[in-house]
């Protein structure tokens, strides 16, 4: 349960207490959210959760308990409120052609964060966990890096160096995309990114049909809308979101996490002929890490303080680790 507070004790004479800071966050501790889960049961194994986690992360089955079971019950009861908001509006509307444009209509979590601090192992934990749920059984994924420019693109424009930045992005067609599934369309479809050559893979498609719930998951979904070349405000990707979760911690633990991964990837997924960073598994490990460590230091950090921190106070849900990896505590905003 969240912990109650005390009433403050009368201040001795000459002492000014200080109110405590309004936020519109409530904090809870991991213990204090674990115990919200109540009596969900753990619908995954840990060979599941294995195949979920991602390179490099430390997520187990009690990570999956005490963290993302109840994260799990919280979005099934938003999403079952709004349902419930839907019907109000379709009884207010009537038989009307607007009532039946408003039903099936998705829920749209986003699920935001640096490179390397383990968001798309949460929003495939989220995939797999909502899913188990009756109500909506239907649950699909998409990331935003099938909306990156691609590599001519980027180039003729000067952007690789920024690549990952709101302005390497298609933000529009991105916002179109969640936008029209957002609208109850019965078939949206989405460019392929592929890790393996950097790049938009030309002539493949993602499709998507009628999702219960859609996760979308990528470092800058919680970006407000710019202004457009009349000035006026536009609609951004974020204002169709239901929910969001921020996955946070400390940019220095993060550095060391993007440094693990890329020694696991260079053993790995870069010894593919076909990957697009080959090249480093033909040089020293040290050659290797110095252009990690350049990469995340002149792009990635610059990336995540100028753009992506900067948006955690959008989101509903702020999911902060330590260290380890593992979650330590949780800010819920108050509705």
């Amino acid at each position: 349960m969240i912990s109650s507070v005390s009433a403050p004790a009368k201040a001795p004479r000459g002492v000014h207490r200080h109110k405590p800071e309004a936020t519109p966050y409530v904090d809870l501790t991991r213990s204090e959210w674990s115990a919200l889960r109540e009596k969900t049961p753990l619908p995954l194994t840990a060979a599941e959760v294995e195949k979920l986690r991602g390179l490099g992360d430390v997520i187990d089955l009690d990570e999956v308990r005490d963290i993302y079971l109840p994260l799990s019950r919280l979005l099934n009861l938003y999403v079952g409120a709004t349902d419930g908001l839907r019907g109000a509006l379709n009884t207010f509307l009537g038989d009307t052609a607007e009532k039946a444009a408003q039903s099936g209509t998705p829920f749209v979590i986003g699920v935001a964060g640096s490179v390397a601090v383990g968001k798309s192992t949460v929003a495939r934990l989220l995939q797999a966990l909502l899913s188990r749920w009756p109500e909506h059984p239907r649950v699909e994924l998409v990331t935003t890096d099938g909306f990156l420019l691609p590599t001519k693109e980027l180039q003729a424009r000067g952007l690789m160096s920024r690549k990952g930045f709101p302005e390497s992005y298609d933000r529009r067609a991105l916002t179109r995309f969640v936008a029209d599934i957002k609208a109850g369309k019965d078939e949206v479809t989405a460019p392929v990114y592929s890790h393996l050559i950097y790049d938009i893979v030309p002539g493949q498609r993602l499709t998507v049909r009628r999702p219960d719930i859609l996760i979308v998951e990528g470092l800058n979904v919680l970006q407000p809308a710019l202004p457009g070349k009349d000035g006026r405000t536009r609609v951004g990707l974020a204002d169709y979101f239901d929910f969001s979760v921020y996955v946070d911690a400390r940019p220095e633990d993060i550095e060391r996490w993007y440094l693990n991964r890329f020694r696991k990837l260079r053993a790995t997924a870069f010894q593919n002929p076909s990957s697009y960073f080959r090249k480093y598994t033909q040089v020293s490990e040290e050659e290797a890490l110095d252009y990690a460590r350049t990469t995340w230091r002149t792009i990635n950090k610059v990336n995540l303080l100028e753009n992506v921190a900067p948006t955690r106070g959008r989101a509903t849900l702020v999911v902060r680790k330590g260290p380890d990896h593992k979650v330590q505590r949780l800010s819920l905003r108050k509705l």
